[in-house]
């Protein structure tokens, strides 16, 4: 069972329930793959909303190994998820909501604008 406080999510990942962290060393394996100088620009560009697919498959595959898993990049991206690309990205979202804080599993930053604005 994944432990929110922890930063930990739960998620259905080619059929099976997997837990996922991004721990210190996880984040440190980000910024390198990414480029980013330190965990604050990983957090600025997470906020920005905008990730690429591989961004994703980075992120995922992080975060797996973060909970123990032993999974590549090139594993996790021939995974599926319930919801399609719809589904990674929400799986996405948590992970990173629940690794900076934000308490309601919302994005941490840089919310879009409500609808007719």
């Amino acid at each position: 069972m994944a432990n929110r406080h922890r930063g930990e999510v739960a998620a259905e990942l080619d059929g099976r329930p997997r837990r996922l962290v991004l721990t210190l060393g996880a984040l440190a394996e980000l910024e390198d793959a990414l480029g980013a100088e330190d965990l604050v620009a990983l957090a600025e560009r997470f906020s920005r909303g905008r990730l690429a697919a591989r961004d994703a498959i980075r992120i995922l595959a992080a975060g797996l190994r973060g909970a123990g898993e032993s999974v590549t990049d090139e594993e996790v991206a021939r995974m599926t998820a319930p919801g399609g690309a719809a589904g990674f990205a929400r799986i996405v979202g948590e992970l990173i909501a629940a690794t900076f804080g934000a308490a309601d599993g919302a994005a941490p930053a840089n919310p879009p604008p409500p609808q007719g604005a």
